[in-house]
């Protein structure tokens, strides 16, 4: 699958489309995700080496001229960002829950790969733009210190923050609820 991933978002959900199918043609990359997010969007989100996702990125790009709005390249992401984006990730111990609400579905992706790489925490998912206006948000565990150290790392170093939490003691029906 590679160490880097890239993302696009688009205006247009027919030019997404079509700059989707350019990308995964272009390079040697996964298709990570390609749908429409709130409110009447299109993200592409992609994986592979860096070469790889670069190449795949400026096509979609050149594809998509004049709708797109946002964009993303992270290099050598940590292993546990794609399975949290794909929503896939099971937790065996449950721990303190940190929150990270972003207005924007790039800086829940950068914060979420921050997070991980700030502290020993486990990511629950990434959850980017659809039913919830275009926004994203992060959800992760661990001890309560691993936690704070996490969100903290992530609100430092990313744009476009809503709002953040940390839960030290969740209760199993929220945990519940979160998986």
């Amino acid at each position: 699958m590679g160490n880097a991933i890239g993302m696009l978002e688009f205006t247009s959900i027919a030019r997404g489309i079509e700059a989707s199918d350019f990308m995964v043609k272009a390079a040697q990359v996964d298709l990570i995700r390609s749908s429409t997010i709130c409110p009447g969007k299109y993200v592409v989100i992609v994986a592979g080496n860096t070469g790889d996702v670069t190449a795949a990125m400026a096509t979609g790009e050149k594809k998509g001229e004049g709708y797109v709005v946002d964009q993303l390249l992270i290099p050598n992401i940590h292993p546990q960002l794609i399975p949290a984006i794909n929503m896939t990730v099971q937790v065996d111990q449950p721990g303190a829950v940190g929150v990270l609400e972003y207005f924007s579905v790039a800086s829940a992706i950068r914060a979420a790969d921050i997070a991980a790489k700030a502290a020993q925490i486990t990511l629950i998912e990434v959850r980017i733009g659809f039913a919830i206006g275009g926004k994203g948000y992060v959800t992760l565990t661990g001890d309560v210190g691993a936690v704070r150290a996490a969100v903290a790392a992530a609100i430092a170093q990313t744009e476009l923050l809503v709002g953040s939490a940390v839960i030290p003691k969740p209760s199993p029906k929220l945990f519940s609820a979160l998986m």
